[in-house]
């Protein structure tokens, strides 16, 4: 399923409730307490996407299998979005350093390039070393 398909509110909350296998109280609860943020339709119903039923479903796995309170559970959503927000920068700074590696190759290479142009072998001569007292041949 595309991101954006995950993302479309289709659910009332009995339908969301019933997906995520709890009681539609609880996802209100879950509302108020922040670790859910339905959308509303322009009568102010509660619409669910997959991508929340799929939190839901997440947040009741922390709770029954992990032990955690929903204090717990709301810490571990703000590292865990946190955390993909580091994940992306990182992404975007690696992008980064391989284009600036890349042009900063590209620079070098074309100033070695230059090198070459600027040179110019001599013809081959005797050469003469000088010493403190006295030349040489």
């Amino acid at each position: 399923m595309a991101d954006d398909e995950r993302r479309r509110p289709l659910f009332m909350i009995s339908v969301a409730a019933e997906l995520a296998e709890m009681h539609p109280q609880t996802l209100r609860m879950y509302e108020r307490k922040g670790l859910i943020r339905p959308n509303r339709s322009s009568k102010m119903t509660r619409l669910y996407s997959m991508e929340d039923v799929e939190r839901l479903r997440y947040i009741q796995r922390l709770t029954t299998e992990q032990g955690l309170n929903l204090a717990g559970v709301e810490r571990v959503l703000e590292l865990e979005e946190t955390l993909a927000r580091l994940r992306a920068r990182v992404r975007q700074l690696e992008d980064e350093i391989e284009h600036l590696l890349e042009q900063t190759r590209a620079e070098v290479e074309q100033v070695h390039r230059s090198y070459r142009k600027e040179l110019v072998p001599l013809p081959s001569r005797e050469v003469v070393v000088r010493t403190a007292y006295r030349v040489r041949k």
